[in-house]
């Protein structure tokens, strides 16, 4: 696995509008995501989300989704930001941001993800524009699966 130093060297990854990531800080390993160039912010399906002083700093509890034969679990994390972003409804409302590493066709670095219920949603996580700008990948957005196993249970 590299660790994306110099992300802008060699031709550029192509990935599908579907593709499978790992969360690894989270135990979330190769699963479905959207990729969706009209989000800025990545998003992840998060609930009982809830936020708490750590030595004098905001952290924010939540559970995170059943995805890939896990469990739903508590997880805690720094409270990276808290921003205005606007959801699939076109209506703004405030998130809290975390960031933690990110795992696609074994590449690794750190995105910022803002937590919310998608629980409706298809897919538990959208991978925004900002998690992959400026890391020399090119969405093709006809095709799925182009760096990853297309899961079982995917239509």
């Amino acid at each position: 696995m590299t660790h994306d130093k110099s992300p802008l060297s060699g031709p550029p990854l192509v990935i599908g509008w579907h593709e499978c990531i790992s969360l690894p800080e989270m135990y979330l390993k190769d699963f479905a995501v959207k990729v969706d160039t009209g989000a800025k912010t990545t998003a992840l399906h998060a609930e009982n989300i809830e936020v708490f002083s750590r030595e004098g700093e905001d952290w924010v509890r939540f559970t995170a989704p059943e995805i890939s034969g896990t469990l739903p679990r508590t997880c805690e994390f720094p409270v990276f930001a808290s921003r205005a972003i606007t959801n699939t409804s076109g209506k703004p409302e405030t998130r809290f941001v975390i960031r933690t590493p990110m795992v696609i066709a074994g590449r690794r670095w750190k995105i910022d993800i803002s937590l919310t219920n998608r629980g409706t949603m298809r897919f538990p996580l959208i991978l925004g524009r900002r998690a992959i700008r400026n890391r020399n990948i090119v969405i093709h957005p006809g095709k799925s699966y182009l760096v990853s196993k297309k899961p079982h249970f995917e239509g």
